[in-house]
């Protein structure tokens, strides 16, 4: 079942709290691995801290909130007991420690089991949770990507240049998506070189799977709407996948009408159009609803079986297991103190328009806007 708000009593007094972050949403995520799913209770919550902490478009709270919401009931299908608050509740604690909190002293738990979190900020907040909560916290290792951070630090031990296409090709390697034996498959490891065609007018132009809100969504719509009127950007039209059911509709389509010309045009730039031949799938993977290495394989598969050219499968494979990663990796090789290094010296303020696209630099208007 899914409780919200958190109600007195409790008929399973010892259990551990599992806390799933709005990123997480995965069934396959460690820390429900590592619990006990007779026992345990999985907790989720929408706090205005994470909401705010810096300024986040309104569709991109509207699409967490959701995803949240819808995968809180398939954990409920699956048997897991979910505790979920919604940021109206009205005993929110608006931040992630507080609802820890409230939930350990509502079912007596024992301690908190939670994936580390892809932020350095939150990781360092729940380090403090044993001893601000006085309880166990197990921060179990995210699993979800194909580079362990010591993986990568024994990668970049030594190296004079931190160069992603060394990087690219050992993960080429260890998965072995586009080999052959050690060879990368037509004998090239990249082949961007082919993937820089200028894009025509007259193009076909596919467009990404677009689902209509059901009542969820629009609920979650309805509460933006009144919460973050302020934030930047507009609301509708909405029609992202928030299941994970439309997520894998959403991949489908991108390799059937998409990928076949994904490589050729990906650099490309129209007036007028959003997306070309994008997949517009990196969100669905950040949030957990996409398996990422499900994706390359899909990728991989279209090009086997002749639906898709290697320029296009290498060149979408790329970006999830060689920059996805690779960026992944330099963040948390860097931190603490990344965020804070200037390399370029700049000290203004980024100008009004990149909130409002209102300037005459037409590629900056076309794409903030």
């Amino acid at each position: 079942m899914v409780s919200a708000p958190l109600q007195q009593g409790t008929d399973r007094e010892g259990a551990r709290i599992v806390l799933v972050l709005g990123d997480q949403l995965s069934p396959d995520l460690n820390a429900l691995k590592n619990a006990d799913r007779d026992k345990d209770i999985v907790l989720m919550a929408e706090v205005l801290d994470e909401a705010t902490y810096v300024p986040h478009h309104k569709k991109k709270i509207a699409f967490i909130f959701s995803a949240m919401r819808h995968f809180a009931e398939e954990l409920a299908a699956a048997g897991w007991r979910v505790s979920y608050t919604r940021l109206t509740d009205t005993d929110n604690a608006g931040s992630l420690g507080g609802e820890v909190k409230r939930a350990l002293c509502h079912y007596g738990a024992l301690g908190v089991i939670v994936t580390e979190p892809g932020e350095y900020r939150l990781k360092e907040e729940i380090q403090t949770w044993p001893e601000k909560l006085d309880v166990d916290v197990q921060c179990v290792e995210d699993t979800r990507f194909l580079a362990s951070h010591a993986e990568f630090q024994n990668w970049a031990q030594g190296r004079k240049q931190l160069r992603m296409e060394y990087f690219y090709r050992d993960m080429r390697r260890k998965t072995g998506l586009l080999m052959q034996g050690e060879r990368p498959e037509g004998g090239k490891w990249n082949l961007d070189a082919e993937n820089r065609k200028p894009a025509r007018q007259d193009l076909f132009m596919p467009r990404p799977l677009r689902v209509k809100p059901d009542a969820i969504t629009g609920g979650v719509l309805d509460l933006v709407e009144a919460e973050f009127a302020d934030n930047f950007g507009t609301l509708h039209p909405f029609w992202y996948a928030v299941t994970r059911k439309d997520a894998h509709l959403a991949l489908d389509r991108f390799v059937e009408h998409s990928l076949p010309h994904f490589g050729d045009y990906q650099d490309a730039m129209l007036e007028g159009e959003a997306f070309l031949y994008h997949s517009v799938l990196a969100h669905y993977m950040n949030a957990g609803l996409l398996d990422p290495m499900e994706v390359c394989h899909k990728v991989e598969q279209a090009y086997y079986d002749g639906h898709a050219p290697l320029n296009a499968a290498e060149g979408y494979i790329r970006q999830i297991i060689g920059w996805r990663e690779y960026m992944r990796g330099i963040y948390w090789l860097k931190m603490p103190g990344y965020t804070e290094q200037n390399f370029f010296e700049a000290t203004r303020n980024l100008p009004e328009f990149y909130w409002t696209a209102d300037t005459d630099m037409a590629c900056l208007a076309a794409a903030i806007g």
